[in-house]
């Protein structure tokens, strides 16, 4: 088994500790690759949209996207991990998010995608963890990925671990290891469940890259959607 983390900060806080906590379950039945942002992903999108119209390998930044995308595709587990900055994820994450607007499903989504199962844990002191990972969810949902999983910390007194009361600290810590013992116990050799909702999408997504493939024959989208047979009768999560 293998699992692909992607660390919205460098820094080793809280989030990390609840990662930590949540990677001790699967220590020895699992390989981790783990990238920190923004090291392993260092520069902004710049919107040039080379992506989407030439293809991934002409990004500024393929160096860097590429090994990451390569790590995603091989992973079982993908997990996803962000501190709340101001009610959002952190501005590495998001950076890193948008370089991947090519794997949306209105584009050239991978079809090793449609069955994963990705983990999202965020954290902060307040109200500001759910929105934080909502706008991871909405990144890996647009991916192809139904089965995620997600934990999210309300500090309340401290942004500290040390000086959090016993009582979070335990609350915290029950809450984390119930998720990760619930992923631990999946059946990794058979693809995640893709649900209702994720199955519409791609039929609006299949509709318009039909149009776009019928007018625009060369068109980089509508050829990859045409390559992997989606525009006839085969589809990701068969």
């Amino acid at each position: 088994m293998h699992i692909t983390v992607i660390n919205g900060t460098e820094k080793h806080g809280v989030t990390y500790r609840l990662k930590e906590m949540f990677l001790a379950e699967f220590k020895d039945k699992a390989s981790i690759t783990e990238y920190y942002l923004p090291k392993d992903c260092p520069n902004f999108c710049n919107g040039c949209i080379s992506c989407t119209i030439k293809g991934e390998n002409t990004c500024k930044d393929a160096e860097y996207i590429g090994k990451i995308d390569k790590s995603l595709l091989e992973a079982d587990l993908i997990v996803m991990t962000s501190p709340a900055y101001v009610f959002h994820t952190t501005g590495a994450m998001k950076a890193f998010l948008d370089h991947f607007a090519y794997r949306w499903m209105p584009h050239r989504p991978a079809l090793e995608m449609f069955g994963k199962r990705a983990v999202i844990i965020t954290q902060c002191l307040g109200a500001g963890a759910k929105p934080a990972a909502k706008d991871i969810k909405h990144s890996l949902s647009w991916w192809g990925i139904s089965k995620i999983g997600i934990f999210t910390g309300a500090l309340m007194s401290d942004i500290d671990w040390d000086k959090l009361t016993e009582k979070k600290q335990a609350e915290l810590t029950r809450k984390i290891e119930k998720l990760s013992q619930k992923f631990a116990h999946m059946d990794y050799a058979k693809p995640a469940h893709t649900n209702l909702i994720t199955k519409i999408k791609f039929s609006f997504c299949r509709m318009m890259q039909q149009s776009l493939h019928k007018n625009l024959p060369e068109y980089l989208d509508g050829k990859y959607w045409a390559e992997q047979g989606w525009l006839g009768k085969a589809r990701p999560w068969k």
